[in-house]
């Protein structure tokens, strides 16, 4: 029998941590996981004009332009060849190419949890058939080297050997293929109460087991993710193997491998952050399920000291990841470069990930200061306006040589936005036993549970243009628990964690709470203001967030911000764009430091948004190489993540300045 959508969204408890995790019926036999559970992005309906519309266009745009490509492409063709409905070669560039086609099931299944749509339901139906014929009768879908095998090993790509896994821990992605598919099976099972595709990564997960372990196959996986997507699957069948294969993974991991992919130290060994980003962001957060579910403290403890090193060291201000291009990842502390920085959408989306699920540990705001910063600035500015071009790096400086792409030969990025967005619900709110956290202000309708007793929060906030919050609070039954609610640390006068960044100078404007009009102690502890108290229906929460325009400098050690200035107002960092400032060189203009600073909103430009003027002065040279300021100019800057929506040309985050 069917099981109606409510009652599966209450059966299988869906969490969205990271891009959502699932807590199934079948709790984990110790009872241990997070201390603090994220609420589900099922219970929480975005009412606002900067995120659903985002939200919706993904599923109207994003997800169909997607598959798409997948078809066009011969994403789906492969599994097609394999099942032996078609015939011919591989038809795509990469191994792990099947892992884009996973990922999207992924986001059209968030999508129908909350826009139910029986065409794409049944369009997924087809494609985990296709998949389903493509699996081998043993549980090996892999669908490079199944065709390979049809023509006597031509075509097996060159990262592949001749035998099964052998060079996962280099490039064969096979196992990463799989943490894609396990992801997507427990998304598309919790959408659908269907479990075509859960049967397929069950078969998929079984024959890893039978291959891998300390007796068996010693192979760990050259790019991270699986490790995630088998705590998935172990919360959503109860089955404790795929726990403990995740864990197995991780613990062979180094020593004497690659840095680029973190395997030159055990994992428990590492201190820093080293490598490729996304695979670096991919295995912090596996480890972090893992440390929850079993209270590794070995596991806490190298998070921990990776995190500082991140956060302190090698983030860039926008919350990007990743300096360098040649390994997609980090560099050396302070090396930050703007031009040729790295900051991969899949990395920030990564990033977010692990600053999430840190928070479910430890329940520090700094956590989600990261993971907001991220989201407002180098993930978004990963997908355009529009919803169908996709940057694969974010620089914070062009000279007018990037520009954003339909598709890449390399679709991690596209696809990754896929999945992401339609889970961003899933980070505002989360609760700890009878406790609610408010971790974002968004407009939005949620359903809450604390302890068994459930409320109804209706939250209005602008955000991220206005810090005037509001918050009706609606329990089912008058009762006694607290709402934390976060403060940003922008509003106390915190550029980012730690002192990589900071703000130029210290605001006075201090953040005002009130219930029913009252004014409330507003003494932040870990990042909130815990209110405790009897909550009733009605009750009305007002939170007034200070939001001037600040000045931002880096550690002297960036050498490439030096003698220069960011521009940030709330979460949001700001960039010089040409379409703007066209009769000036964007990379020529040198910004006052001590100009005035004025914001408005322009409901015109850039689907609506806030700018700030500055004054600025064009440099010039003079036929004898000395550099000229002419007089003063007012320019425009626009968030960060809304450049190149206007077509490439000079973008600068970080401003010289003249004092």
């Amino acid at each position: 029998m069917k099981t109606s959508l409510n009652l599966r969204r209450y059966l299988f408890g869906i969490l969205a941590a990271g891009i959502g995790f699932v807590y199934g019926c079948q709790e984990n036999r110790s009872g241990k996981d997070y201390p603090i559970r994220p609420v589900p992005f099922t219970s929480v309906r975005l009412t606002d004009n900067f995120w659903a519309p985002r939200i919706v266009k993904n599923a109207e745009v994003t997800i169909p332009i997607a598959f798409g490509y997948c078809e066009s492409t011969g994403r789906i063709k492969n599994f097609e060849i394999a099942g032996g409905l078609d015939t011919g070669k591989f038809q795509t560039i990469y191994p792990f190419d099947d892992s884009d086609v996973f990922k999207i099931i992924e986001g059209a299944a968030y999508s129908l949890q909350t826009k139910p749509d029986p065409k794409l339901e049944a369009y997924l139906d087809s494609l985990i058939y296709r998949i389903g014929l493509a699996q081998e009768e043993d549980g090996y879908l892999y669908t490079n080297r199944t065709i390979a095998e049809m023509h006597g090993g031509e075509g097996l790509h060159p990262w592949a050997s001749k035998n099964r896994w052998e060079l996962d821990s280099i490039l064969s992605h096979e196992l990463y293929n799989a943490g894609h598919l396990f992801e997507a099976a427990v998304a598309h099972y919790q959408a659908t109460g269907k479990k075509n595709l859960l049967d397929i990564a069950v078969k998929s997960a079984d024959l890893i087991d039978k291959d891998f372990g300390h007796n068996k196959i010693k192979v760990y996986p050259g790019h991270q993710g699986i490790e995630m997507g088998l705590v998935k699957l172990y919360r959503a069948t109860g089955d404790r193997r795929y726990l403990d294969l995740g864990r197995f993974f991780l613990d062979i991991r180094g020593p004497g491998g690659q840095e680029y992919n973190q395997a030159h130290k055990r994992v428990v060994d590492q201190t820093e952050a080293t490598g490729h980003s996304v695979r670096a962001a991919y295995m912090y957060s596996g480890m972090a399920d893992i440390a929850a579910i079993q209270g590794d403290e070995a596991y806490l403890k190298a998070i921990a000291e990776i995190w500082e090193d991140i956060v302190y060291r090698k983030m860039y201000i926008t919350g990007g990841i990743g300096a360098t291009g040649g390994n997609e990842g980090f560099a050396g502390p302070y090396v930050l470069p703007n031009l040729t920085a790295y900051c991969e959408t899949c990395a920030s989306i990564a990033n977010i990930f692990t600053n999430h699920r840190l928070f479910l540990l430890h329940g520090r705001g700094k956590y989600i200061d990261i993971l907001e910063k991220t989201l407002y600035n180098s993930m978004l500015s990963g997908v355009s306006l529009s919803a169908d071009r996709f940057f694969y790096p974010n620089p914070l400086e062009s000279d007018g040589r990037h520009e954003r792409s339909e598709w890449f030969g390399c679709a991690c990025c596209p696809s990754n936005i896929a999945r992401f967005v339609p889970a961003i619900p899933g980070y505002v709110y989360a609760s700890e036993g009878r406790d609610i956290y408010v971790n974002l202000y968004i407009s939005n309708e949620a359903e809450i549970f604390s302890g068994k007793k459930k409320v109804n929060l209706v939250q209005q906030a602008d955000f991220p243009w206005d810090g005037k919050v509001k918050i009706n609070v609606n329990p089912a039954r008058s009762g006694n628990f607290a709402i934390r609610l976060r403060i940003p640390g922008w509003v106390m006068n915190e550029a980012i964690p730690g002192d990589l960044y900071r703000f130029d100078d210290r605001t006075g404007d201090s953040f005002k709470i009130s219930v029913n009009g009252i004014p409330v102690d507003n003494t932040p502890e870990d990042g909130y203001v815990s209110i405790s108290r009897k909550w009733s229906e009605g009750d009305v929460i007002e939170l007034e967030f200070p939001m001037p325009v600040r000045i931002v400098v880096a550690d002297e050690r960036v050498e490439e911000d030096r003698d220069r200035i960011a521009i940030q107002r709330g979460p949001v960092v700001y960039c010089a764009e040409w379409p703007d400032n066209e009769d000036m060189n964007v990379l020529d203009l040198v910004i006052d430091r001590n100009g005035p600073l004025k914001t408005e909103f322009i409901p015109s430009l850039l689907d609506g948004t806030q700018v700030i003027r500055a004054r600025a002065y064009p440099a010039e040279t003079d036929s004898g190489g000395s550099t000229l300021i002419p007089a003063g100019r007012t320019i425009t800057l626009i968030p960060y993540a809304l450049w190149n929506n206007r077509g490439p040309g000079q973008m600068r985050v970080w401003l010289p300045v003249k004092d």
